[in-house]
């Protein structure tokens, strides 16, 4: 296989050339910010979640299945079945315990597992089999095992029968589950055959990809080889999807996603995991005399994940961790969403990359790679390729005269056996992420897209699931032409502890998503417009496909009635144009302050969101115009306001406090700065020779050292905006008087006629 063009970057440069490729400025990182950050009790305040199954025991809800037509949900979990009816929230949900046996768990127990986390029967696959039925697998304590569900028979009365496991269809699960809870696989079933990428032994060290009949009296098979590292080597799958090439049904194939220890990595390569894109036509039943019951189409190409860099480098993801598919208007060239993590020593991060299907059947198209030489390295196969081309589909499309794999010419199952790697790699589209993550206090673990149609474009939201229990909502607007942006929307937590997200599923049609973890599931709405602000302004700055302003609130797009919804378009939700309360929101109000000069002053000035940059401007005097504050050493711009470190009399003006976001601004609060001269705050002499002169001679055992104890807390005080000096001038004129009649009082000589005279130590007689 080809590598990637350009040199990688050792560890210590990698971190710097990946800071690089970020925007160095505050304003640029303020784009990552998410517009609204929410904690887990805040969300389940906010109306728009619900918490629908939650265990203290961690039952580990890996496997959902969501039927929007008939509106439930099914969830497979730890020694249980359940199903959810959506519209009835209230309704107990319907419930099956499946438990290993207790000769299984022994043996788990006995083999070094844990009895907690691995000695049970976890449901990690759920798939539709027809209206009536549900095929699931679980773990079975390291012994799998699947059988169908059979679903209630809904609407017929209270006394219909519920769901329930159909106990003769018990068989094993071996070749279709894994052994362990943790392990990653996929499963797919597609016209009664499952196609699942799993291991198949007890260590979980001999993992392939399967084919296998779920129902009737035939016991077929077929996998990939054995003990052939250059088939598959130490294999991690992620997702399985059925993808048509042609209008020929049987042209259809099955596209494989998953991860290796890549055989064709050179040593200088720190790295030697790859991920992958494979494919096997649906129809392939195996070779006659060779590659029995093994895939005689199976075909693999890598798949790059990559940012570009100067002089040839590149910054590759290559840990596969989830893809997602996202259908279009053709059937025959979806779209392949992939997330991707990288980890070391010095730095982590996610990306996203996008892959057309074209690219995809490019790189099967293109040459194979093929190990030779004297060092036997893996270079380009410049052979003769035999007939008909290896990974074809037997169909008419190509060969009316092969109707089976097993018609297939020996030499052609001779070249599959050693040529499964493809030289040309997948690449992205625009050749780069369209999403980047790095040096995050999380890892992304989880992807799902829904695309919106618009008018005459689409929006592209992503669902990011992470590994602390958050979930990352991100648009994607633009498109080829123009670049995608990247708009950061929403990071919530919808875990109460943290903990990784192990599933997620979307409802379009009543626009929730479904998040599972370990502890619990929970419903979530795809939006929160009433949080992003009361203003059209607010609404839409957010630049949320899902939110428009329908002349009151900030909402829902898709429940509105407004015909012409604003602020709706994320690439034209300019405010300027959109909204009519602009004009009102240049009115800051002005507030007037104080500042003692030879002091410092703060004046305060929070944001409303974390993605508005606040920008400062003064004017000195009426006929000088607005100009720009920026940090030196007199000035700081902080993100809670602006810090005066030693104020001078020319400092006096108008400052005004401006939100600044994409081209629009607006003023968030108004100063105007008064400066005291610090020779006012001297204390007059009369006052200082009052206390002498009332006091005669005495003098004061403990003689305080300031010069000026009144005003201690004066500049402190008045840097504070909006501070009335006439308020603070009254409370010290109070502060003054107070202290001088206790001083005058504790050396006034007490009077002969004093009720209160001294009390002596041995009282006169009476």
């Amino acid at each position: 296989m080809r590598a990637a063009p350009g040199r990688r970057l050792p560890l210590a440069a990698l971190l710097l050339f990946l800071l690089l490729q970020q925007p160095g400025s505050s304003e640029a990182w303020k784009q990552h910010a998410p517009r609204l950050r929410l904690a887990y009790k805040d969300l389940l305040k906010s109306n728009s979640s619900r918490l629908m199954l939650a265990s203290g025991d961690g039952l580990d809800f890996q496997a959902l299945l969501v039927d929007e037509d008939r509106a439930w949900l099914m969830v497979g979990a730890k020694n249980h079945i359940f199903l959810l009816h959506l519209d009835h929230p209230s309704r107990e949900p319907e419930k099956i315990f499946w438990p290993a046996s207790r000769e299984q768990v022994e043996h788990c127990q006995l083999a070094g597992k844990n009895v907690e986390t691995e000695c049970a029967n976890f449901v990690r696959l759920l798939q539709p089999f027809n209206r009536s039925h549900v095929f699931a697998c679980g773990t079975g304590s390291y012994q799998p095992v699947c059988a169908f569900i059979q679903l209630g028979a809904r609407g017929k009365g209270p006394g219909a029968p519920p769901m329930r496991l159909v106990t003769h269809s018990l068989e094993s699960g071996r070749g279709r589950c894994p052994y362990s809870p943790h392990e990653p696989f996929t499963g797919l079933l597609v016209d009664g055959e499952l196609y699942s990428g799993t291991s198949s032994d007890f260590m979980g060290s001999s993992a392939a990809f399967f084919r296998t009949w779920v129902h009737g009296a035939e016991q077929s098979y077929i996998r990939t080889e054995q003990n052939q590292d250059h088939w598959l080597h130490e294999p991690a799958f992620v997702g399985a999807y059925a993808i048509p090439d042609t209008y020929n049904p049987h042209d259809d194939k099955v596209y494989i996603f998953f991860r290796e220890t890549a055989m064709e990595a050179g040593q200088w390569e720190r790295r030697h995991i790859h991920a992958r894109v494979a494919r096997v036509c649906k129809n392939d039943v195996g070779g006659k005399r060779s590659l029995i019951n093994r895939w005689s189409t199976f075909l693999k190409a890598r798949l790059v994940c990559s940012i570009p860099g100067p002089q040839g480098t590149e910054t590759h993801f290559d840990q596969l961790e989830d893809v997602f598919l996202l259908r279009t208007r053709d059937p025959q060239n979806p779209l392949i969403f992939g997330l991707f993590t990288v980890s070391s020593g010095v730095f982590s991060g996610s990306a996203v990359c996008v892959y057309s299907m074209a690219a995809v059947r490019a790189a099967f198209s293109g040459p194979f790679a093929h190990k030779e030489g004297f060092d036997y390295r893996w270079v380009e196969y410049k052979g003769r390729v035999p007939y008909p081309r290896p990974g074809t589909c037997p169909s008419e499309t190509y060969d009316p005269l092969l109707q089976s794999t097993k018609d297939f010419p020996d030499e052609v199952i001779s070249f599959m056996r050693t040529h499964q790697l493809m030289w040309e790699p997948v690449y992205p589209q625009g050749r780069q992420p369209v999403l980047v993550r790095v040096n995050v206090p999380y890892r992304l673990r989880r992807l799902l897209v829904h695309r919106l149609e618009m008018e005459s474009r689409h929006y592209d939201v992503l669902f990011l699931g992470t590994d602390e229990g958050k979930i990352l909502k991100v648009g994607l607007a633009g498109g080829a032409s123009r670049g995608t942006e990247v708009i950061s929307l929403e990071e919530i937590s919808v875990t109460k502890v943290p903990s990784p997200i192990l599933d997620m599923k979307l409802s379009p049609k009543r626009q929730e998503l479904f998040v599972s973890s370990t502890h619990g599931l929970l419903q979530l709405s795809l939006y929160r417009c009433e949080l992003y602000g009361k203003t059209c302004t607010d609404c839409c700055l957010a630049r949320d496909p899902y939110c428009t302003w329908d002349s009151k609130t900030c909402a829902p797009h898709l429940l509105t009635e407004k015909r012409r919804a604003r602020c709706q378009d994320v690439l034209k939700s300019d405010p300027l144009s959109q909204c009519q309360d602009t004009a009102e929101g240049t009115a800051a109000t002005e507030k007037l302050v104080f500042g003692v000069e030879k002091n410092s002053t703060f004046l305060e000035c929070l944001a409303r969101s974390p993605q508005t940059t606040v920008r400062w401007l003064v004017r000195h005097g009426e006929e000088t115009g607005l100009s720009e504050i920026r940090n030196n050493g007199h000035f700081s711009v902080l993100e809670q306001g602006l810090l005066i470190r030693q104020l001078a009399r020319e400092d006096a003006g108008t400052y005004e406090c401006q939100a600044v976001e994409r081209s629009f601004s607006r003023p968030l609060t108004r100063y105007s700065l008064r400066v005291i001269r610090h020779e006012a705050m001297e204390v007059p002499p009369y006052k200082r020779s009052k206390g002498a002169e009332l006091g005669g001679t005495h003098q004061s055992p403990r003689p305080r050292t300031d010069p000026h104890p009144g005003y201690k807390g004066f500049p402190r005080a008045l840097g504070a905006p909006g501070t009335s000096l006439d308020v603070y001038c009254n409370a010290l004129r109070l502060q003054e008087r107070q202290r001088q009649k206790s001083w005058h009082q504790k050396w006034q000589h007490p009077s002969p006629d004093s009720k209160n005279g001294r009390v002596r130590r041995h009282p006169q007689p009476l």
